[in-house]
């Protein structure tokens, strides 16, 4: 590559943190660890190309991920969106794990082929802050004076 295809690289990648997210549908956790599935039957993935988005503010996965997963809807959402107001389904039922941490959430469906997004809520429930300019997510302390957690 020459030195000005690695400078459009760089430019087109700044800013920009892309991490692998696990999934699983929480209900087939449940239904193994109660003993009615085997753990070999719970419906669970690896995301490797999801866009850590502060603009959004939910989990937001394509379709077909969430039809792999087997979620359930719950809800249509009016959102937001760079077009104008959509409306969206909402699913439930889901674990994410990322960079070690872990929650259960709700996602929003994106058009299949759609990047997956992981936005504000959950980036900010598992203490996880974007680092634009090092492209990596930073983990906030959990233990201590410092920690992200806090009860008022």
């Amino acid at each position: 590559m020459s030195n000005s295809q690695l400078a459009n690289v760089a430019k087109n990648s700044m800013g920009k943190v892309i991490v692998t997210l696990r999934l699983t549908n929480y209900v087939d956790q449940v239904l193994a660890e109660r003993g009615f599935i085997e753990s070999a039957d719970i419906r669970s993935l690896s995301v490797d190309n999801a866009l850590v988005d502060t603009g959004a503010t939910r989990l937001c996965l394509p379709a077909e991920i969430i039809k792999q997963l087997g979620l359930k809807q719950t809800a249509t959402i009016d959102v937001q969106t760079a077009t104008g107001t959509e409306t969206l389904r909402v699913f439930k039922g889901l674990v994410l794990e990322v960079e070690g941490r872990e929650g259960r959430y709700d996602c929003v469906e994106l058009p299949a082929g759609q990047t997956p997004l992981l936005g504000l809520i959950p980036l900010e429930d598992l203490g996880l802050d974007p680092d634009l300019q090092n492209q990596r997510l930073r983990h906030l302390p959990t233990k201590g004076k410092e920690t992200y957690l806090t009860v008022l």
